[in-house]
């Protein structure tokens, strides 16, 4: 009668602990990696121009990380699945150009304009972070490509077939 091990009582606060930490399933694939790697580079990236000479260029690692951060998050707690309205491959796709692009541009400012070494340190990884967030927009495109033909060839395969029809009904007369 006297239940040994309640499920809900045996480890207090697992649940509300398990929400924060990711799943080790989400971490060993490359989606899970990738926004790991991108989460701790925009971090690094955010401390040295903290402590650089150019602070100025802050703020665009800071909202990278903590982009990455919420992607990484939306990921690992299946959030994304939840909220049908957004086609997340397309919004993970538009953040990766655009982190590339704006990481690559600030990295070349820090390079060229700063001397000090916590702002060439920030630059080399601001360069990390831009190819890190390549190789991420490149995956991202690459499925949504091959998900795209995949939709195509359905439609295609339709157009055809009422092409068919119309050709074979024009025969007729």
């Amino acid at each position: 009668m006297d239940d040994p091990d309640p499920p809900e009582q045996s480890q207090p606060g697992r649940s509300a602990l398990g929400a924060l930490i990711p799943s080790k399933e989400f971490l060993s694939t490359r989606k899970g990696q990738l926004l790991l790697a991108e989460w701790v580079v925009s971090f690094l990236t955010f401390i040295c121009y903290v402590s650089s000479t150019a602070i100025a260029l802050m703020t665009v690692p800071l909202i990278e990380f903590l982009w990455a951060l919420f992607t990484f998050y939306a990921y690992s707690s299946k959030f994304n699945e939840q909220l049908k309205g957004i086609y997340w491959p397309l919004l993970d796709f538009i953040r990766c150009v655009t982190a590339a692009i704006i990481y690559f541009v600030v990295s070349l400012v820090a390079v060229s304009n700063y001397t000090g070494g916590a702002s060439k340190a920030a630059a080399v990884f601001g360069f990390i972070a831009t190819i890190v967030f390549a190789i991420d927009f490149y995956v991202i495109f690459n499925d949504l490509t091959a998900f795209l033909k995949k939709g195509d060839s359905t439609e295609d395969a339709e157009q055809r077939k009422s092409e068919e029809e119309d050709s074979s009904f024009d025969d007729d007369d």
